[in-house]
């Protein structure tokens, strides 16, 4: 009978060891470093820009930017790799655009530590951080 107990406590050992490693493994590897996103409104003749933006958790509010000018804001990416920040943005020529400025799966390697658009009478580029030019990411008439 004694050798029934040592069995069933080996199992439970072996059973906790092999949930945690799965707990471990399934993981995304992602840094833990804050990301930094900023909008920066290059409209020129004076022309102000409004910005929305916000994630599932958090509502950063509209934001007027003056021409010249720049809203940004720091977040950390969560663990599941699933992080995604948007904004609606109007100015005179444009009313209620939509596009992501944070998509962790687009922007992980693009953006690393530092996410940067962009917004221009043309549209929207996106300082793309690996290669260190700016690309053209969005045009008015179409929206994400």
């Amino acid at each position: 009978m004694n050798g029934g107990v040592s069995v069933s406590v080996s199992v439970s050992v072996s059973m906790v060891v092999m949930i945690l490693m799965v707990v471990r493994l399934s993981e995304p590897v992602v840094g833990t470093e804050e990301v930094h996103a900023s909008l920066n409104n290059r409209l020129g003749s004076g022309r102000n820009m409004k910005v929305h933006c916000q994630s599932k958790d958090n509502d950063l509010g509209e934001q007027v930017v003056a021409d010249g000018g720049e809203f940004g804001w720091d977040f950390s990416v969560n663990a599941w790799g699933t992080t995604l920040f948007y904004c609606d943005t109007e100015w005179e020529q444009v009313q209620n655009y939509h596009f992501d400025a944070y998509s962790f799966e687009r922007d992980f390697v693009r953006c690393q530590s530092q996410c940067s658009w962009l917004i221009s009478q043309e549209g929207i580029y996106a300082l793309n951080n690996v290669t260190g030019f700016w690309e053209f990411f969005y045009t008015w008439s179409e929206s994400d």
